[in-house]
């Protein structure tokens, strides 16, 4: 039997870990940390749980996907996209929002609306997909962009239909798969980026703002992601957006005991800090052969795919010799996301109400600007923007009773700028916790305020491993997305492999779904050996 190892086991590296169970090989994950998720850790304090990353789940298909997998059966086979996915169907607004191998692990819940939009003059704008309500909301914000909005519909589902479901599962590992759809992604208009693509469409600054602001969620500036990211739209309004109940940790869980019963082992407090490669024939691949241990230990494998940031993975874990192709400067003159600071709080109901919803956008004055100090001057402004997370309003389990968990997200630079997080870090602190009092988004929040933390740039890139400190890995902008991406397999070493966000096609919890599906077809096809020993999953019981 094949033995493989992934390094992390975030969602890119559970879900690759599943799928390479199924195909047959003997996976053990490899876990810095003391517990699962990477970015996708659980904090708690004082009887307050905290998801540290992803909240916003999607695609629950995805999901439901892998809970389904067997041990030597695999479904790489299988349509992406059944039909009974895209059927209007598929849309769930309430109840459950898992399949039924999904609800044996977890149970997930439809949220609406998706996210409440909060503009500088306090008005606000809730998203959740239904074209009535946001032509209602269009109407009462800007008359005029009714039609605008009719026309960025039409385009944004030209997008998705070619660029997520047609194309969303299409590994670019050469330039001629690229330039093949090239033409067609110019005819879409899918490559200027996404907010002169949203412009094009709105006269309202404000609606501007709303039909671009997601990729943040995945480390893309909106000035200069490819509008290809339009189907973000569609992708929400298609199947909706889901809460885990317990948090996303909750989910995480889920993966690593499906993994377990799959017969993969996992590891924690193991960082890697060597791959080890064979060099081999002038006209040869160079080889993986094993990973060092930081406490010395040495693992023999059959490949290794890394779930860590790539440019931690190239300039630190592989020796120069065996990277011809990808030298230092080449990964250091790469363009990577910003870094955030979260603040992690727990406060007690307080005697009036809160007046938000389970996902909150609060933009400030500036939005063109303040995105250009983040990415492009790398300047901590006074103002910003920030994303408001309130699990219990959906889920009071994830706090003592009378209690709220909350967790809020503020884009800044990452350590490319060379701001002393310790001295600005606790400043942004204070101000954010007293602007959201100020502004009434939480009442007396000082004086119900029972915990607070937070993380900084610092953390990305002492904790996790990521360079400069970036939160989503390679940033998305045209030069760096599908072919010239990192490559989910190396090309210059045999048997090395990527998966997650820094992979192809990006970041965000579906696309690295989508990622780990791609890495083990690329793992299939290098190992045909394996394949054949098992069956595809349409001839299995169900």
């Amino acid at each position: 039997m094949k033995k493989a190892i992934i390094i992390g086991s975030g969602f890119g590296g559970l879900s690759l870990g599943i799928r390479m169970q199924s195909l047959g090989f003997d996976t053990m994950i490899l876990e810095k940390l003391d517990k699962p998720g990477g970015r996708a850790y659980v904090r708690e304090d004082q009887g307050f749980r905290f998801d540290m990353g992803p909240t916003v789940i999607t695609v629950p298909h995805f999901i439901e996907e892998l809970f389904s997998l067997e041990r030597g059966v695999h479904n790489l086979n299988e349509p992406d996209f059944p039909a009974e996915i895209l059927s209007p169907d598929a849309r769930i607004l309430e109840g459950t929002s898992g399949g039924v191998n999904t609800s044996k692990y977890c149970t997930i819940v439809p949220i609406l609306p998706f996210y409440r939009i909060y503009f500088d003059d306090g008005t606000y704008f809730d998203y959740d997909g239904d074209p009535e309500n946001t032509r209602r909301q269009i109407e009462v914000i800007e008359p005029d962009d009714l039609e605008g909005y009719e026309q960025f519909h039409d385009a944004a589902e030209k997008i998705f239909q070619r660029g997520f479901l047609e194309l969303g599962y299409t590994y670019f590992s050469d330039i001629p798969t690229m330039l093949k759809i090239a033409p067609e992604l110019f005819k879409l208009d899918a490559v200027r980026n996404l907010f002169r693509f949203s412009s094009q469409y709105f006269k309202s600054d404000k609606l501007r703002q709303v039909f671009s602001f997601e990729t943040l969620l995945v480390g893309g500036n909106p000035l200069k992601v490819p509008a290809i990211y339009a189907m973000i739209h569609f992708v929400e309004k298609t199947w909706g957006v889901h809460y885990v109940m317990g948090g996303t940790g909750a989910l995480i869980n889920g993966f690593v005991q499906k993994f377990e019963e799959l017969g993969g082992e996992i590891r924690y407090n193991s960082e890697v800090t060597n791959i080890c490669i064979e060099k081999q024939g002038l006209f040869q691949k160079n080889k993986v052969t094993g990973i060092d241990l930081a406490d010395g230990t040495h693992l023999d494998t059959d490949l290794v795919c890394s779930n860590g940031d790539f440019a931690h993975t190239y300039l630190n874990l592989i020796e120069k010799k065996y990277r011809s192709w990808t030298p230092d400067w080449r990964i250091k003159t790469m363009n990577y996301s910003m870094s955030l600071v979260v603040i992690y709080f727990g406060f007690k109901e307080g005697e009036t109400p809160l007046d938000l919803r389970h996902h909150n956008i609060i933009l400030g004055p500036r939005y063109e600007e303040l995105l250009t100090d983040i990415f492009d001057r790398k300047i901590l402004a006074q103002d910003f923007s920030q994303y408001l997370h309130i699990p219990t309003l959906t889920d009071p389990q994830m706090a003592p009773d009378g209690h709220h968990t909350a967790y809020t997200l503020i884009p800044v630079p990452h350590n490319g700028s060379k701001i002393d997080w310790s001295v600005e870090g606790p400043k942004l602190v204070d101000n954010v916790l007293k602007f959201l009092e100020d502004k009434g988004y939480i009442p007396d929040l000082q004086k119900n305020l029972v915990c607070s933390s937070y993380i900084d740039p610092n953390y990305f890139e002492h904790t996790l491993n990521s360079y400069l400190g970036n939160a989503f890995g390679v940033e998305p902008t045209l030069t760096q997305s599908a072919y010239f991406r990192p490559q989910n397999r190396s090309s210059e070493i045999e048997n090395l492999y990527l998966v997650g966000a820094n992979a192809q096609p990006g970041a965000g919890t579906p696309s690295v779904m989508m990622s780990a599906k791609m890495t083990a077809r690329a793992i299939a096809e290098d190992h045909p050996d394996v394949l054949t020993s098992i069956k595809p999953q349409e001839k299995s019981a169900k």
